[in-house]
């Protein structure tokens, strides 16, 4: 039989970053790579999360935007609860964070990332049923995987980001929602 992997889960839509200066790495996926432009959702709000299996109140913002039809996100935490973030900080890195799969089935999903020995290291429960996990998968750092349960609310948030980005001029590179 063979061995479930981790590309069984999905496909990769994102790639993720943790910078250590967010307005340097925002002006260089906008104006070097042209991306964007990307949206900032300030202070996300979860209903739950746990980081090593602890409960955490991460504070954090991200700024999402598409580089054609890749997602790009720039995550800054703005306290010193433990994370998946903050460690990444406090470890000095730089580079690709994670990569984000979206799923519809987060117990086969969880399954195929323990069956390729990768760890769940955190996990955020969101307000409509969003449910997304990260784990550690052995490779190093810039390894780390998220899967995402989304509901209909964020893929359809998601697709007006990704329109926002056809035909970008450039113009108003960071952007709120609403």
């Amino acid at each position: 039989m063979p061995r479930n992997l981790i590309a069984g889960i999905g496909n990769v839509m994102q790639l993720a970053f943790v910078p250590a200066d967010v307005d340097a790495a925002l002006k260089y996926w906008t104006q070097t790579m042209g991306a964007g432009p990307f949206v900032a959702l300030d202070h996300v709000q979860m209903d739950a999360a746990t980081y090593k299996g602890a409960p955490v109140a991460i504070d954090f913002s991200v700024y999402i935007g598409y580089w054609g039809d890749l997602q790009i996100e720039i995550i800054a935490q703005h306290d010193d609860t433990p994370s998946i973030y903050k460690s990444w900080r406090d470890e000095g890195c730089e580079g690709l964070h994670h990569v984000c799969l979206i799923t519809s089935d987060m117990a086969k999903a969880r399954r195929i990332i323990q069956d390729a020995g990768g760890t769940v290291v955190q996990e955020a429960f969101l307000p409509g049923g969003v449910e997304a996990f990260y784990a550690e998968t052995g490779g190093g750092p810039g390894t780390m995987v998220e899967v995402l349960q989304p509901n209909q609310a964020i893929l359809d948030a998601f697709a007006h980001i990704k329109s926002l980005s056809v035909g970008w001029d450039g113009a108003d590179p960071v952007r709120r929602l609403g």
